[in-house]
């Protein structure tokens, strides 16, 4: 087989077979395959898509790449993974609050991706907190605190690492296919026992159209069910930021005043459904509803709070109050009206201009910059009234645009969960 033939077949539209998706796959990671002819396969796929059983051979050839995580104990598994969207710090909240009940949540999670944050980033604006962690030290941690936060390094999904970096800095990140085969390798190498899936919909997500968001669904839970993970999905407004914080240090701060029984509402409602809907899957809870419940009453009352310093203190971090953040600058109303729209796609690029992001796969970034969206869609507002606060050197040009676009008329607010997805029969094209 050669690699451009490949190449040359998924351009013009053809299919791959199982045993060339290996070739393709075990090249890439043994240095045979050249990043450049990745990315032009990467571009191809984007373009052309992938079949079903591409993207189930892809995922198997990209878990099978690495090791899985071992099992500790006999506590069920669970985890929840977003898509990506604009100011999604659901993570860092749920994995301590999902501890608190009787189940280990490990959680393999990634940098940015294109315009959307990365969980791991946030986590690294805490002083000392430690991404990578040797095997025992994880089983430790899943056994005192019950749940940790680690990135997928070489021995877990190693050919999604590669492609991973490689996809943020080749415009080829909206592929369905792609997608789903990045999610579930990680999420089968961590032996887990159910899956919670947050698709997200909208102009600060990959997924701005609800039928496309509705296909990637359908293939994350079709491919992860035929591979042995029970997997749920719901399909979450991302027409603006989840929460008022964008960035990293800034979305640490408002998750931790979530985990205080404080913070967005948006932020608390999805946490809780996302970690309802999990332990339903595994049985410790009866319903929806009552699971909610349980999970409001951890942030409440302060275990979900306490499980999440723990957390940090086991990987290194210690948490000792808000982070530090750049200067602050704030945007004004410049008249009465109804919040209308969020352009969440030029919020996301103005944070990574300001240093909060990548343009280059490894580049450094500023933690401390970001902003906070203090309004959300259908909000009222008067003229002068604050409508984003702004930290870091004060952007030029985007400053003065309509980030926030007001109505005359009353607009209606938008539900944060839009739908639960039910499973297909058989699996959409992707």
């Amino acid at each position: 087989m050669l690699v451009t033939n490949l190449i040359r077949t998924k351009r013009e539209g053809g299919t791959l077979t199982p045993e060339q998706w290996k070739f393709l796959i075990d090249g890439f990671v043994s240095g045979q395959v050249e990043e450049s002819q990745m990315a032009a396969m990467a571009m191809a796929i984007c373009i052309r898509g992938m079949t079903p059983e591409e993207t189930a051979a892809l995922t198997r050839c990209m878990l099978e790449s690495g090791e899985c995580l071992p099992r500790v104990g006999d506590r069920p598994r669970v985890d929840k993974h977003s898509t990506g969207g604009l100011g999604d710090k659901v993570s860092l909240i749920l994995a301590p609050l999902l501890a608190c009940f009787d189940v280990q949540v490990p959680m393999i999670s990634g940098r940015g991706l294109g315009r959307t944050g990365g969980t791991l980033d946030k986590l690294e604006a805490i002083t000392g907190f430690q991404v990578h962690l040797p095997d025992d030290r994880v089983e430790s941690i899943l056994r005192q605190v019950g749940a940790v936060i680690i990135g997928a390094d070489e021995k877990i999904a190693p050919a999604d690492r590669r492609l991973y970096a490689l996809r943020d800095v080749t415009a080829t990140v909206e592929s369905v296919g792609l997608i789903t085969a990045s999610i579930l390798s990680k999420k089968l190498a961590a032996s887990l026992d159910a899956l919670v899936m947050d698709v997200k919909v909208g102009s600060g997500a990959f997924m701005t159209h609800h039928q496309k968001a509705e296909e990637l669904a359908h293939s994350l839970i079709a491919v992860g069910s035929a591979a042995g993970l029970p997997t749920r999905a719901l399909l979450t407004d991302m027409d603006q930021p989840l929460g008022r914080a964008v960035g990293n240090a800034v979305e640490v701060n408002e998750s931790v005043e979530v985990l205080g029984g404080q913070g967005p509402l948006r932020v608390r409602e999805l946490t809780c459904r996302l970690a309802a809907e999990a332990l339903v899957q595994v049985g410790l809870q009866p319903g929806v509803a009552t699971a909610i419940e349980q999970l409001e009453q951890c942030l409440d009352d302060g275990r979900a709070m306490e499980c999440f310093e723990r957390m940090v203190a086991a990987q290194g971090g210690k948490w000792v109050g808000p982070l530090e953040l750049s200067p602050r600058t704030q945007l004004t109303a410049p008249t009465d009206g109804w919040v209308r729209q969020v352009d969440c796609p030029r919020i996301a690029d103005a944070v990574i201009a300001m240093g909060g992001g990548r343009t280059r796969a490894g580049q450094a970034i500023d933690h401390r910059v970001g902003v906070e969206v203090l309004v959300e869609i259908g909000d009222r507002v008067s003229k002068g009234d604050p409508l984003m606060a702004i930290y870091g050197e004060k952007p030029a040009e985007w400053l003065e645009q309509d980030l926030i676009g007001l109505s005359e008329t009353p607009i209606e607010p938008r539900p944060v969960v839009l739908q639960s997805v039910e499973p297909a029969l058989g699996m959409p094209r992707a």
